[in-house]
């Protein structure tokens, strides 16, 4: 259970993260305006907020397990959002990614 929970958290935060920096980006990239910037403000406050909801307690090991998630969560973003097709290097790089994330975090460790 503390593993889908701490799973569904990272998604969460990847949600928060990039959504806010997608945000951000297209309120300034794409000229929408300061309410696009605002909303990706406040979404990237909210990452802060959501990563400490985390069942661990090790703030370094939850951000270096959630590097992981954030590159594979920003290629599947740029797919939905803006049509980015990732190419197999994109694709292994994040898999890559997902099982470091998969053994920082879940690893058995004997203490």
């Amino acid at each position: 259970m503390l593993v889908a929970r701490s799973v569904a958290l990272f998604i969460a935060a990847a949600l928060c993260e990039i959504g806010g920096a997608w945000l951000v980006w297209q309120g300034v990239r794409e000229h929408r305006g300061v309410l696009w910037i605002g909303a990706g403000v406040v979404l990237l406050g909210l990452y802060g907020f959501v990563a400490t909801l985390q069942p661990a307690a090790d703030f370094g090991r939850i951000l270096a397990a959630y590097g992981g998630v954030f590159v594979a969560g920003s290629l599947i973003w740029g797919m939905v959002a803006d049509g980015y097709r990732p190419d197999r290097f994109d694709v292994i790089g994040a898999l890559v990614c997902l099982a470091g994330m998969a053994v920082i975090m879940y690893a058995p460790r004997g203490h």
